[in-house]
């Protein structure tokens, strides 16, 4: 009985996933940021985002909400306004890595993000524990060099146009974002910029003041 039982134990062990049973150090690829005249480039995002096992929008999201700042993806690299440091870019990510990645139970990152009655759970795989995600504070953009086609912003919505679309000021651009309320507070996706107006799409609603 005794020898059927250690067999059982030794075949369920042989086909663990490889992450439960290996040591291998989490290594995750230092930021390779330039200057580039007003704009940082962020040269490697994709490869940081795929070695945390992360949607790309949701890491792009979180660095622009902690850097105060817009930008937009461009291929596998990503372009913030403003100018930052090797610094600035590594410590959000590290922030990221221990908000959203690595288990607080085992402090591995076998971890999945799982969105249930709109509460973010953070599942490990490797031990089985599950925490919430804590809301943060979003920080607004305050000033950017320009509004730009394709650029990813956290706008406040200020007010409400006569068509019904709601509207935020960034600097000396007019944004109107459709389907939105004065007070609110969400990511948009800029798809078109005409003189100081421009006009955008809703990609997360954040809160209401």
């Amino acid at each position: 009985m005794t020898l059927d039982y250690e067999k059982s134990l030794d075949r369920a062990y042989r086909n663990m996933p490889d992450f439960l049973t290996t040591d291998v150090r989490f290594s995750i690829p230092e930021p390779d940021v330039i200057i580039e005249g007003k704009t940082t480039v962020l040269k490697n995002f994709l490869e940081i985002a795929d070695t945390l096992n992360r949607d790309p929008s949701h890491l792009l999201k979180f660095l622009l909400r902690e850097l105060g700042t817009a930008g937009k993806s461009d291929g596998s690299r990503v372009i913030f306004q403003g100018k930052f440091t090797n610094e600035d870019i590594q410590s959000y990510i590290d922030a990221y890595v221990s908000e959203f990645v690595i288990c607080s139970e085992c402090g591995r990152p076998d971890t999945t993000l799982v969105r249930s009655d709109r509460i973010l759970t953070l599942k490990c795989a490797a031990c089985g524990a599950h925490r919430p995600i804590r809301k943060r504070k979003v920080r607004e953009v305050k000033s950017t060099e320009a509004i730009e086609e394709g650029g990813v912003y956290d706008v406040k919505i200020t007010g409400v146009g006569k068509k019904g679309d709601g509207f935020s000021r960034v600097d000396k651009y007019t944004v109107y974002v459709p389907n939105t309320v004065k007070g609110e507070i969400v990511s948009i996706k800029v798809t078109n910029v005409s003189g100081t107006l421009a006009f955008a799409e809703i990609l997360e609603r954040k809160s209401k003041e």
